[in-house]
């Protein structure tokens, strides 16, 4: 009420509009996050070609791994992580080496470095789950559409914070693949496959290069294989 006695009368979608634009707001910012690789100045370390042997434990997950596969020098002490991120080049899944510190440190739009986060992760959800509580609030049409390389493809709206990416779901137990549109001011865009449960409270999420997007059953499985050598 003003001070007149005048009583001022606001719509009532005002506040739910404002929550939406908040949530798409942070979806956007989460995206960015995972999609986008650090700057060279927040990095951890640089990498090592060390081929020593780092014990490591994730939430009951034992892993036995290479120095020259642990990106973050803080992790490479090997003992109880929260998470581990690790990388690997297409297409052997080779660690780092001195050869190759541009490759492996460079941010080309072919890239063939794969970046691998295990993390904790309490609300792990399947793929079909995490595509319809998390994503497909967000998709302008429910159905999706046929994609190549065994794909179906589902369109963001404009508005909801992922705008600028594409959604993928492969057949069968394949991931949810996020991938950043090309664009001018993103000419090296990323795939993100979205975490998945591989133990009780532990995910396994992993980031590589749109360009190699037609063969993401091929990364999917070299990074599974990866992984299970690194298990105890």
């Amino acid at each position: 009420m003003s001070g007149d006695g005048e009583i001022h009368q606001h719509s009532g979608w005002l506040v739910p509009l404002g929550l939406f634009g908040v949530i798409a707001a942070l979806s956007g910012f989460f995206l960015l996050y995972y999609l986008r690789p650090p700057p060279a100045p927040f990095r951890d370390s640089r990498p090592t070609a060390e081929a020593r042997m780092v014990d490591l434990r994730v939430r009951g997950i034992d892993l036995h791994i290479p120095a020259r596969f642990i990106e973050a020098r803080a992790v490479r002490t090997g003992g109880d992580r929260d998470a581990v991120t690790l990388f690997a080049a297409l297409p052997d899944m080779r660690g780092y080496t001195d050869a190759e510190d541009g490759l492996f440190t460079g941010n080309a739009a072919d890239s063939p470095v794969v970046h691998i986060l295990i993390r904790a992760d309490a609300n792990g959800m399947d793929t079909q789950t995490r595509l319809a509580r998390i994503y497909m609030p967000y998709i302008a049409q429910s159905e999706g559409e046929p994609a190549p390389f065994g794909l179906t493809r589902y369109v963001f709206r404009a508005d909801s914070g992922y705008g600028r990416s594409d959604l993928y779901v492969g057949k069968g137990d394949g991931p949810l693949l996020l991938c950043e549109q090309p664009a001018q001011d993103l000419p090296s865009p990323n795939c993100l496959a979205i975490d998945r449960p591989i133990a009780q409270g532990v995910s396994l999420s992993y980031r590589f290069k749109r360009a190699h997007l037609a063969r993401w059953q091929g990364v999917a499985a070299d990074v599974n294989r990866l992984i299970s050598n690194f298990r105890k």
